[in-house]
């Protein structure tokens, strides 16, 4: 027989009971325990999310033909909240920070010295006032809008240059104590929807205006942000204008690194090297010299086309975790916040794109 368990008293008698359970007492121990520390060394959990979100995105892009950068970022962006816990922080900090220069530096793989030279001295200067005339409609466009500068120079130079890659880029440079992150996201989602946009409408236009292979190609290579949906929008109107859309726009790729040492020598750079000597602020980032390293090198030997076609699908892999990342950790009431004024920059240096690259072919092509 079970030894009685109320004392002599007729109360129960916890202490003596067999395998006795206090339920209430572990739940009540559970809820006022302090919480365990969380491994904020570790990479794998930010990494693992962003690459699960990634991957999402371009599986989404593959099967319904929709933007892969833009996938990205709204994937991110609708994951915000994960990066409330600070076990992702590190992961996230390495995919936007270290997976983007790298992704960058690969890219320089795509762009030849000899691409840009074939254009000619006509239209390669017509580029380059296009690009020009881009950029400070960015800036003013910022200014009319009541944003800062650093917001116009972002959005101006992402539009003249490659998009989502240079604003990436110049973002390295601003750097967050300038420019906020969701600034920056709501940026990169305005370029995208508008390098979309533009893919299809402008081929569209250029039929409109009677234009030839070479002027459609010209106008669509040098307004259109993104390099692969400036090259599909070439090859929307034609093979010909395609090939040289192909041509005008990698020559926009291979002027990222001249357009980032020029913006470091006008801002400075960005947090702690603003107190560094003269010649370590004036140096350029560590990973646009790499990119520029990478176009002579491609210029100077021959790459194989498996190899040349494998780095365009790894930049383009690292540049969507960089993205995604860098969503992941905007904050959402931000950009609510910012309104339809935050747009304002790159809605405006799209126009100025369109319109500078059209004049320029009908004058000159």
């Amino acid at each position: 027989m079970q030894a009685s368990t109320r004392s002599t008293t007729g109360k129960i008698d916890w202490e003596t009971m067999p395998y006795g359970g206090d339920l209430f007492g572990e739940i009540h121990l559970a809820e006022t325990a302090p919480a365990p520390e969380p491994e904020k060394d570790s990479y794998f959990p930010g990494l693992a999310i962003c690459g699960v979100a990634a991957a999402a995105a371009a599986w989404l892009s593959d099967h319904y033909g929709f933007p892969i950068i833009l996938l990205g970022l709204l994937i991110g962006l609708s994951l915000n909240f994960i990066a409330r816990d600070p076990r992702t922080h590190k992961g996230l900090d390495f995919a936007s920070r270290t997976c983007l220069r790298i992704g960058i530096v690969v890219l320089g793989l795509q762009v030849t010295i000899g691409q840009i030279t074939a254009l000619g001295p006509a239209p390669f200067g017509a580029l380059l006032v296009v690009m020009g005339a881009t950029f400070f409609a960015g800036v003013l466009g910022a200014r009319l809008a009541g944003q800062s500068n650093f917001a116009g120079i972002l959005a101006g130079g992402a539009v003249a240059i490659c998009g989502a890659s240079a604003a990436l880029a110049l973002y390295g440079v601003i750097g967050k104590d300038r420019l906020s992150q969701a600034q920056f996201a709501l940026t990169l989602v305005g370029v995208s929807l508008a390098s979309a946009m533009a893919m299809s409408v402008y081929p569209v236009l250029a039929a409109e205006f009677a234009l030839n292979h070479q002027q459609a190609g010209f106008l669509i290579g040098a307004s259109i942000h993104d390099v692969a949906q400036a090259i599909g929008g070439g090859y929307a109107f034609s093979d010909a204008a395609g090939s040289y859309a192909t041509i005008v726009k990698l020559a926009r790729v291979a002027l990222l690194a001249p357009v980032v040492a020029l913006v470091t020598l006008a801002i400075g750079p960005a947090g702690e090297a603003a107190g560094q000597p003269m010649w370590k602020r004036l140096a350029l980032p560590w990973f646009i010299t790499a990119f520029l390293a990478t176009v002579v090198l491609n210029s100077l030997i021959s790459v194989p086309q498996p190899v040349s076609h494998a780095a365009l699908v790894g930049s383009k892999a690292l540049l969507l975790l960089a993205v995604t990342a860098t969503a992941m950790r905007s904050r959402m009431d931000l950009l609510m916040e910012m309104g339809w004024r935050a747009t304002v920059p790159v809605l405006g240096a799209t126009v100025v794109s369109f319109a500078a690259a059209l004049g320029f072919v009908v004058l000159l092509l």
